[in-house]
């Protein structure tokens, strides 16, 4: 038997992965959250700097990360300095400084195309989900498992959650542009 929740649940795992990534981009304000996608090569493998360090927002402009391993603070200033954030640690110790600047017009509109573009590629992942439900459909009719109404009402729920979901992505699309260019 054809189960939808299991498409349904896929594509919400999809649309947390795009908030998370979402919520990763620096937009002027200071996010612990921002620090999330980076991985640092330490004790042979890529860990992220929230298993290595405390991140703390002091201030809106300010992340603080309390580094636990003097040996590490190296490690985890080259991989923030290497990321895509823009972000020049000041060390004291153990403890880093991350101030984020102010978003200049220019990288106001590269993060709108950047936000854009991760919105696609989740709204391609959607219909892709969609299509490999639609695919299961039309094997389960051609094996007889379900009847052409029951594939109608089933094509028609799959379409609905897709439809719901597009909007949520493009929603958050034009929210995360408003705050990138409000500050």
């Amino acid at each position: 038997m054809f189960k939808d929740q299991t498409y349904r649940e896929k594509m919400n795992k999809t649309i947390e992965l795009f908030t998370k990534e979402l919520s990763s981009l620096r937009t002027g304000r200071a996010n612990a959250s921002m620090l999330d996608l980076i991985k640092v090569d330490v004790y042979g493998q890529k860990m992220p700097i929230n298993q290595l360090a405390t991140i703390s927002v002091p201030e809106p402009r300010t992340i603080n990360v309390q580094v636990w391993d003097l040996n590490n603070v190296s490690l985890i200033d080259s991989a923030i300095r290497k990321s895509e954030l823009g972000l020049n640690p000041m060390i004291d110790g153990q403890l880093m400084r991350l101030p984020i600047p102010d978003l200049n017009e220019e990288r106001r509109s590269e993060l709108s195309k950047i936000i854009k573009s991760m919105g696609e590629k989740c709204k391609i992942s959607i219909r892709n989900i969609r299509r490999e439900a639609n695919d299961e459909l039309k094997k389960l009719l051609k094996s007889k498992d379900i009847s052409e109404d029951e594939e109608k009402k089933f094509e028609k729920s799959i379409q609905n959650i897709t439809d719901t979901n597009i909007k949520s992505i493009e929603e958050k699309v034009i929210s995360k542009e408003k705050e990138i260019m409000n500050i």
